[in-house]
């Protein structure tokens, strides 16, 4: 059935043939006589990565194989969304060992993109509590990989945004927890030297991450809110909250239920947001312990907010750069502020040490930002693009949308590899995505 799709920036849009399935069957059927596919989680990835000619909803294929509540170890079929498996295991007492900012997200797409969340720096990615998968690939072989069997498909597909084949199952361990409360602690910074000391001496937290400010100038430059958190224990709880602590209150949900008019986002309207979410901060350290949903996934109480950025779109651009390259960071913030293009959601993050093929993260700084679509973002963001290439750093592939090969290329220093283990398990180019072609990932 042909459809209109596209991600969760809702740029680019591609008319795509979209098939589900129930049984591995046939899904191998539909594969033995179709080429130029790609599978698709819940589409809650930003660009291109996931969006074909030919797309396979993975939504169907969503049942939970087996649930280890001694040893906290799950089997799932990838179609399975964070949220289903949430909503199973927290009131058993046990946590996703890494998670994204939503958790709408599916199993197989996780691992695809091999998410990380606040605790990259402690926990890694999710690709290292991952026990094994099962991976459908062009020959129609489902090859079970980890990391010590067939291990060149295992990390291909770590990350390799579904070049190598479609992930079907994932068996990954899980984090055990005694309530489904964080205990949070809010800092502000006053620019971003100071955030930056920040991180550094709060570092032997498990989660955090930070808000900033990306129009400030002079003194106030980088200023930013230092967020970090533990899983709270029983004892940490109000009265309340220890009458259930594993179980959440139900709240409603709000929504933006049309695209808003581009004007409403402008560098005014940043500047208020800004002001007003810094501020809210009334002192200078606050601490209180909050439901895990507001913790991880603040958004996701705004069904559809990707509406707020417009009929036209948005692009998320999210680096890295080593820490030894902080200059690269401030070299970023210091063009944007100029350029006076802000965003709402601007998140640091920092990475902890990880060795893998083709995965995004790296020791050093993240940063994500949302910019809405319009007339020379491109052109901006291709600056961008050298001055992250000009301090060692890569972007994520999970969120792009524009990217050219050689920046690709370039930042990525296995790419070459990585493209020979997808023609061995993808010889005929058979899975293909948008991103895939654009980049020429396989080629």
């Amino acid at each position: 059935m042909q459809k209109r799709l596209s991600n969760w920036g809702n740029y680019p849009a591609v008319v795509s043939d979209e098939i589900a399935f129930t049984q591995e069957d046939q899904l191998r059927e539909y594969i033995a006589g179709h080429s130029q596919m790609i599978a698709r989680g819940n589409g809650r990835c930003y660009g291109d990565a996931s969006l074909g000619k030919h797309s396979i909803s993975m939504l169907k294929y969503d049942k939970m194989l087996s649930l280890d509540t001694t040893n906290g170890i799950i089997d799932v079929q990838a179609g399975v969304t964070l949220d289903q498996i949430l909503d199973i295991i927290v009131p058993k007492g046990w946590f996703l060992p890494v998670t994204p900012g939503t958790k709408y997200i599916t199993v197989g797409g996780a691992v695809a993109s091999d998410v990380h969340g606040k605790n990259h720096h402690v926990d890694g990615a999710i690709s290292g509590h991952v026990i094994d998968m099962d991976v459908l690939t062009a020959s129609g072989e489902t090859i079970c990989c980890s990391a010590n069997n067939h291990s060149d498909l295992f990390w291909a597909t770590c990350g390799g945004m579904g070049l190598t084949g479609v992930i079907t199952r994932v068996k990954f361990d899980l984090k055990k927890i005694s309530t489904a409360y964080i205990k949070q602690t809010q800092l502000k910074a006053g620019n971003l030297e100071e955030v930056i000391r920040l991180f550094d001496e709060y570092k032997h937290y498990t989660y955090s991450m930070a808000w900033i400010d990306c129009l400030q100038k002079g003194d106030s430059f980088g200023r930013s809110i230092l967020i970090v958190g533990e899983h709270a224990t029983p004892e940490e709880l109000s009265e309340h909250q220890r009458k259930a602590p594993l179980t959440l209150p139900a709240k409603r949900k709000l929504t933006i239920p049309f695209n808003l008019p581009s004007f409403v986002l402008n560098t005014f309207t940043v500047k208020a947001f800004n002001w007003l979410y810094y501020n809210k901060n009334y002192r200078k350290v606050m601490h209180k312990v909050i439901p895990y949903e507001p913790f991880f996934y603040p958004l996701d109480a705004i069904l559809h907010w990707n509406r707020g950025y417009g009929k036209a779109g948005f692009v998320q651009y999210q680096f890295v750069v080593s820490l030894e390259q902080k200059d690269g960071l401030i070299a970023i913030l210091k063009r944007i502020s100029d350029k006076g293009w802000g965003s709402f959601l601007a998140v640091l993050k920092v990475f902890g040490k990880q060795d893998s093929l083709i995965s995004f993260p790296m020791e050093g700084y993240t940063l994500a930002l949302d910019f809405p679509i319009r007339k020379g973002l491109f052109e901006f963001l291709d600056e961008l693009d050298e001055i992250v290439l000009q301090y060692g750093g890569r972007l994520y592939l999970s969120k792009d949308a524009r990217m050219k090969p050689g920046i690709f290329r370039n930042s990525y220093a296995n790419a070459a590899r990585f493209a020979d283990i997808v023609k061995q398990y993808n010889p005929d180019g058979r899975f293909e995505s948008m991103q895939s072609e654009r980049l020429s990932l396989i080629k």
